[in-house]
């Protein structure tokens, strides 16, 4: 049977799931989201004997209907290989009173490789059978590590150009290291004077932009997005939380049907949606635990049922969820307005004349399997502290987030439910908050001096990610305003 996507704003206009890979962002501005999300067509304890990459096709297959076996298996099979340092791919860890799953084992130490390492074939395979001519432009905007993994995802690949938008102040060092220094003839890396939700609104704009599409298809290009707006990006991430359920029944940490808790450090809301898709297809999750930043605006959502991003932007050491408008989020809102598109389009329209809007008592009502918390700069960096003590265990900042409201969830409810907290990025890529949080006076040490006293006291191998870019020459340092984006993508595409 296949499955159709629609737009969360327009219910006649519908989709493949090719389809929707390649535009990745509906007209009018909404996202794709399925018609129905699959049950499971095989057990729980059947999949907690296959690898990754069979589990993974067990879920894609459900999700990508017009993909056949054999597209699919390549899809998977090209993307989950040797670029990761594991053989797990995603492996889970238990450490201080809960299951680490570590989302980092790829090849730039961030959860985001889980989805780009895959999205190019799936983009590719969905241009051949859609009969695509045009050259693909990947059109995205980072708040740090989305632009490096989309960027090593498709750097050189045929048929395809990539422009990341990234916060020139609003990135950690070494995020930005590994953005500027990327190789690839197709890819270009602009910083823009501005944050990241004003990089992710000019990177919308162009995208809903109609006689910019129509004037790109007649020089022979078209924008397709790497965010995780693309459902590419979304279908990929539901495996890991199938993945990590299954390991805790192989281990017989769980018997299968028992449910779990998913904590989720929450930027965009694709991550933590991801797992709320799994248990749409029948992954036994209790609660979906939503771990926010100072930048707490889905912390207020979920306890006031009004979503306001008229607020200051703090920048703070977990940048990747600096963000205050959170794009994923209008796809769980269309859900809980019982898909109606009408419905959420006027909610996403009063969010960007106003900045804010009300959900109804009915819609919040659906939002009982969520729970909002926040952790402060200080918090986080506590947490780094003590569990490095506790257990000998190095945690990086995004990952502290989502530790700091874990217990505070659990201090506050006495739930004692197996938790799965997604460890999104490696230590090593926030290296100076996370020793500064072990010691203050490491701040005197230079990054990559950091880097050797982390793997020193961690025990940790210094990943392939970081050693490429000890030495590597910036190729990238374009900067502009937020108003120049589409000039300078003109520019770059030599039109």
């Amino acid at each position: 049977m296949e499955l159709i996507y629609k737009s969360t704003r327009n219910s006649k206009e519908t989709a493949t799931a090719s389809m929707a890979i390649l535009k990745g962002l509906a007209n009018e501005g909404g996202l794709f989201v399925p018609d129905q999300i699959p049950a499971f067509d095989v057990s729980l304890e059947e999949l907690a004997k296959m690898d990754y990459q069979d589990v993974a096709y067990n879920v894609m297959k459900l999700m990508l209907t017009d993909f056949t076996e054999e597209e699919l298996r390549h899809c998977i099979n090209s993307a989950y290989d040797d670029k990761f340092d594991t053989k797990e791919i995603a492996p889970l860890v238990k450490k201080a009173g809960a299951y680490y799953l570590e989302l980092f084992h790829g090849s730039t130490i961030a959860f985001k490789d889980m989805a780009l390492s895959i999205l190019p074939y799936l983009l590719t395979t969905s241009a051949k059978k859609n009969d695509v001519k045009n050259e693909i432009v990947i059109l995205t905007a980072t708040s740090g590590d989305t632009g490096k993994a989309a960027l090593a995802g498709f750097a050189d690949v045929p048929g395809t150009k990539i422009i990341v938008f990234y916060p020139k102040n609003g990135v950690s060092p070494i995020q930005e290291k590994q953005m500027v220094t990327q190789k690839g003839e197709n890819t270009f890396v602009v910083g823009i004077t501005g944050n990241f939700d004003d990089a992710q609104t000019g990177v919308k704009k162009m995208f809903s932009d109609v006689s910019l599409g129509e004037y790109l298809a007649s020089k022979g290009y078209q924008f397709s997005s790497a965010n995780s707006i693309n459902i590419g990006r979304l279908v990929p991430q539901m495996v890991y939380y199938v993945y990590a359920y299954t390991r805790l029944v192989a281990a017989g940490d769980i018997k299968a049907g028992d449910k779990i808790n998913v904590v989720v450090p929450t930027g965009n809301f694709g991550n933590i949606l991801a797992a709320y898709y799994a248990k749409e297809m029948g992954l036994p999750i209790n609660k979906f635990i939503c771990a926010s930043n100072e930048n707490k605006v889905l912390f207020d959502f979920f306890a006031s049922g009004t979503y306001d991003r008229n607020r200051d932007f703090i920048l703070t050491t977990s940048p990747s969820m600096d963000i205050l408008i959170s794009s994923n989020l209008e796809r769980l809102i269309y859900k809980i307005a019982g898909n109606d598109a009408a419905k959420n389009k006027e909610l996403m329209k009063a969010l960007t004349e106003k900045g804010v809007y009300t959900i109804t008592d009915e819609m919040k009502n659906n939002l009982s399997e969520f729970y909002g918390n926040y952790a402060n700069e200080a918090e986080t960096s506590a947490t780094i502290k003590k569990v490095y003590e506790s257990d000998g265990y190095i945690m990086d900042t995004h990952t502290a987030v989502a530790a700091t409201v874990f217990e505070k969830y659990t201090k506050e409810t006495g739930d004692k439910t197996p938790t799965v907290i997604a460890s999104t990025a490696s230590p090593y890529k926030f290296t100076r908050s996370v020793m500064n949080s072990i010691d203050s006076a490491y701040d005197s040490q230079s990054d990559f001096e950091l880097v050797d006293e982390l793997n020193r006291i961690s025990k940790v191998k210094i990943p392939q990610a970081i050693e490429d870019i000890r030495t590597a020459p910036v190729r990238h340092d374009t900067v502009c305003d937020k108003e120049e984006m589409l000039d300078v993508v003109k520019k770059f595409l030599g039109v």
